[in-house]
């Protein structure tokens, strides 16, 4: 597939820069796979299109506090870390901006001008300019308080409540972007949709920034995803494998949820089947995920996805349109545009059922 085909025209002011409050009042585009409808609700209508028995797979991973802000040391110049991955042992996978900061270059943390009793060394260099950050000691427990928030490149404003790029369900501190479709519940509607018989369970895709990484290749097929953390408990495994002998349907909540849930069946590929479902058996997984979805995908679990709406040329365009056939996401798009829907990160969403 080419990767011209992952264009398309959205004047700027479609872009949110804020979010909606209530999360839940913000708009949802209902798309038809058997025949190509498309509806106009609001996301907190969720409820009208599942069943007592679905399942939704949320994805409860944390966005990092993740831009960090020092001195080299000697020398005084300013510096910026963007934590990327936790190594372990003090050590992160980071981005670092300042002038000649290279392999043995010291800094001091700040709180805003305010020096701390926290050093950073950079150890090693990577690839794409990444590099590993050694601390003098763990950095988890300032985050909160030294750490501000990453936002994609397309926001150019803070935030009114940096708690508003969290979703209300998060728990796993480790992601450098929010899962952004979970933006949208609220804990009423999780609630609602409880009662409703509908069932929610967790896994872990820690979010990396080449989430936002074009694709640059003339070919889609060109193209190497990033790879993400994840993991999906056996208890979870179970309860997917239960909801598919039973009949109920699997709903990802957002992109990096489908990612999970498809390596997942892919681990089950190698395993025994559970019983009634010889196709479609997930299996625990924890790990590193490149699962690479694109049109032709062979999707073995997922029956509906809830996501928003994704940047052209980027590999998360490319997977809705795997899921949901390409003509049928440009006439959405397109639909969306002209009915001034919000895009990207802040933006509405899609059910794509």
């Amino acid at each position: 597939m080419k990767t011209a085909d992952l264009d398309y025209d959205l004047p700027a002011e479609l872009i949110a820069q804020q979010a909606v409050e209530p999360r839940d009042s913000s708009r949802l585009l209902v798309i038809h796979r058997d025949t190509g409808a498309l509806e106009h609700r609001g996301f907190r209508e969720l409820g009208d299109y599942l069943h007592p028995g679905d399942l939704l797979i949320a994805n409860e991973s944390r966005v990092i506090p993740a831009r960090l802000f020092g001195r080299k040391t000697p020398g005084g110049g300013k510096v910026e870390i963007l934590l990327l991955r936790n190594l372990g042992a003090a050590r992160w996978r980071a981005l670092v901006g300042g002038a000649r900061t290279r392999v043995g270059s010291h800094m001091q943390l700040l709180r805003g001008e305010e020096p701390l009793a926290l050093y950073a060394e950079v150890e090693a260099s990577g690839e794409r300019g990444e590099r590993t950050v050694v601390f003098s000691e763990p950095i988890e427990p300032y985050l909160d308080s030294i750490g501000q928030m990453p936002l994609p490149p397309y926001i150019h404003q803070a935030l009114d409540d940096p708690e508003r790029y969290q979703t209300v369900y998060s728990r796993t501190l480790g992601s450098a972007a929010a899962p952004t479709a979970g933006l949208h519940f609220t804990p009423e509607l999780l609630l609602a949709l409880r009662d409703q018989g509908v069932q929610l369970a967790f896994v872990t895709l820690h979010v990396g920034l080449d989430t936002f990484r074009p694709i640059t290749e003339d070919s889609i097929e060109g193209h190497t995803i990033h790879s993400e953390w994840a993991t999906l408990t056996p208890e979870v495994a179970a309860q997917i494998n239960q909801t598919k002998v039973m009949g109920g349907r699997v709903i990802a909540v957002g992109t990096t949820s489908m990612r999970v849930l498809e390596t997942a069946a892919r681990e089950g590929l190698l395993q025994t089947p559970a019983e009634g479902c010889p196709w479609r058996t997930v299996a625990p997984f924890e790990g590193f995920t490149r699962l690479y979805i694109t049109p032709g995908f062979q999707f073995r679990v997922v029956d509906a996805l809830i996501t928003n709406f994704h940047l052209p040329r980027s590999t998360l365009l490319a997977l809705v349109m795997a899921f949901a056939g390409v003509e049928l996401i440009r006439k959405a798009y397109a639909e969306a545009i002209r009915e001034r829907y919000r895009f990207f990160s802040l933006g509405d969403a899609t059910l794509i059922l």
